[in-house]
């Protein structure tokens, strides 16, 4: 695996990668407002599916659950800009801007395809990335602030994500589990998303699911590998990263416990 990552700032970085395909589940602390350059990025939130090539320019919310899969493409490395919007950052920019009341919106990727401004923007940070010196704060500050308006001139609802500081509360533990878990995250993760020490976490699922959290994870993960493989055709080596398993091995050796017979009887 070849896997590089450049920092101008720890806010701006480039990363590039030639591996044959990349899988991580993720939580960002920070918004990741993302530009490609080269390669395929498939996205998987809990109800929706998005895929990104060259060109492509989209913003991952801070807290927002989803499996990201990178894959080079056309014999081009996957390869992209990401500017992370972190919290601090944003608190400085809004602190003088006074917003209209808040509306309650979905934390949900949003894509702004191939935006002339956006792309200018983060484009205009590509000559940075070979300067041996250090890159000064200032023109940092300046660079994500630029890319902060171009978002609020773009899209008039976006202060509505950015300017959210809120951390996750406390919400209903069956009806959140029931639409993410297939995300391979520690369960300690799924506790902060609903507002749960790692103790009540565990607690509150024992009385809501009777059984423990990894015995209830399994088996939901394996009926929609099921499902995948049966009603949408596809194969296993797609299946098991859709659907939170670590790898292919791991994936068909659980498959076959539970259903007696490998993934791959249902593809013959």
């Amino acid at each position: 695996m070849e896997f590089q990552t450049k920092y101008i700032t720890p806010e701006i970085k480039l990363s590039c990668y030639e591996d044959k395909l990349f899988k991580t589940e993720v939580v960002f602390d920070n918004h990741m407002l993302i530009w490609f350059i080269s390669g395929e990025t498939k996205i998987i939130e809990a109800d929706k599916e998005h895929v990104f090539t060259a060109g492509d320019i989209f913003l991952i919310p801070r807290n927002q659950l989803a499996t990201i899969i990178n894959y080079p493409k056309d014999g081009q490395p996957h390869k992209t800009v990401v500017m992370h919007l972190s919290a601090k950052r944003l608190r400085d920019f809004y602190a003088n801007i006074t917003l209209k009341p808040q509306v309650q919106v979905s934390q949900k990727i949003l894509s702004f395809s191939h935006h002339p401004l956006l792309k200018s923007c983060l484009a205009s940070l590509i000559p940075y990335f070979d300067v041996q010196e250090s890159f000064p704060e200032h023109i940092a500050a300046m660079k994500i602030n630029e890319a902060i308006n171009i978002l609020r001139f773009i899209d008039e609802g976006i202060d509505h994500v950015l300017a959210d500081f809120q951390e996750p509360g406390k919400i209903d533990l069956v009806d959140f589990m029931e639409k993410n878990f297939m995300f391979n995250m520690p369960l300690e993760k799924f506790g902060y998303l609903i507002g749960r020490s790692l103790s009540t976490f565990n607690r509150d699922f024992r009385k809501s699911f009777n059984l423990s959290p990894q015995k209830w994870l399994t088996k939901k993960r394996l009926e929609l590998a099921h499902y995948k493989l049966r009603e949408k055709r596809k194969k296993p080596v797609e299946v098991y990263m859709e659907s939170g398993f670590e790898d292919l091995s791991h994936f068909s050796f659980a498959f076959k416990k539970e259903f007696g017979y490998a993934p791959s009887a249902l593809i013959k």
